[in-house]
């Protein structure tokens, strides 16, 4: 049981500074009114696709962006159509790895963190997870 504690800890870390991340960017950028319109802004070429607000790094990919907090915690992040923060196992995973003390957990501690985390978390799709309204 150790060893799902220690999964749901890095869970909700990660969950504890994806709020941080967005809070911090939607207060730098104040027409951002979810994290998801970074995406937007920097497809309109309004902000680079990668570069620095305030404390965090940020390099836009695909259907996300990944944010390196000050401390070095990589926090990775994809965003569904209706613009909601999703991530999965493997950003989870990568998270705990980027951690200034790296954790590595399996997916299945982290499979039982996740769900020992309900209703804060709602699994969108299969193993797609998303932090509840």
């Amino acid at each position: 049981m150790e060893r799902v504690g220690a999964a749901r800890d890095l869970v909700l870390g990660y969950v504890h500074d994806l709020n941080a991340i967005n809070e911090a960017m939607r207060v730098a950028i104040p027409s951002l009114e979810r994290l998801a319109d970074f995406l937007g802004l920097a497809r309109s070429r309004r902000i680079s696709r990668s570069g620095h607000v305030g404390t965090y790094s940020y390099s836009v990919h695909g259907a996300g962006c990944r944010f390196e907090c000050d401390n070095g915690a990589e926090v990775d992040v994809d965003f569904a159509a209706d613009g909601s923060e999703v991530f999965d196992l493997w950003r989870l995973r990568w998270y705990g790895q980027s951690l200034p003390e790296p954790l590595d957990v399996t997916d299945q501690d982290l499979q039982a963190a996740v769900r020992s985390l309900q209703p804060l978390l709602t699994e969108v799709q299969p193993g797609w997870f998303s932090v509840a309204n």
